[in-house]
């Protein structure tokens, strides 16, 4: 199934052998992690973890801005501490980025992260657009990827006819 690329100087390139993001069928927004680089200089932001956590989420903000969504599509998010203990000062600074509607979310301490930062998150989210042409397909036989009726800019819905699932 093909799929977007999605790549932003707003961010810190990739690090390795990944992309930034990738937009799937139905407009899903696949966010790879992003550790607390400044994408300027590539060094790690100074600071604890508020301002470690702060650079991530500025980072994936720019990564969905340049797949055309933004915080507020976020539907799921996978937070990396390397300290569980600092768990209240990411969350304080978390909820300033997700102040209505808040993504479900995962937590975990891990042993070890890249360039040794305190924090990594990743994201799930979905294209507004894609949701609302999902409703508008339904109960009229078909979904906008194989009927005919998206327009060519909009995301593509994955259908019975074309992948063997419905789109609704």
């Amino acid at each position: 199934m093909p799929h977007e690329i999605v790549t932003t100087d707003r961010a810190p390139r990739a690090i390795g052998p990944y992309s930034q993001a990738v937009v799937a069928a139905g407009g899903w927004i696949f966010c790879s992690g992003q550790i607390p680089l400044d994408p300027a200089t590539g060094a790690v932001v100074a600071g604890g973890i508020a301002e470690q956590t702060r650079r991530v989420l500025e980072n994936l903000r720019a990564v969905l801005e340049a797949a055309g969504a933004s915080l507020a599509d976020v539907v799921k998010t996978t937070v990396y501490l390397k300290d569980l203990g600092e768990f209240q000062a990411m969350n304080e600074t978390y909820a300033r980025f997700f102040p209505e509607r808040p993504p479900a979310r995962a937590t975990v301490e891990v042993a070890r992260l890249p360039k040794d930062v305190r924090v990594e998150i990743d994201c799930v989210a979905v294209r507004r657009g894609a949701a609302a042409l999902r409703r508008r397909s339904r109960g009229r036989g078909g979904s906008p990827c194989c009927s005919g009726r998206a327009p060519p800019a909009a995301p593509r819905s994955i259908c019975r006819r074309c992948f063997g699932r419905s789109s609704t």
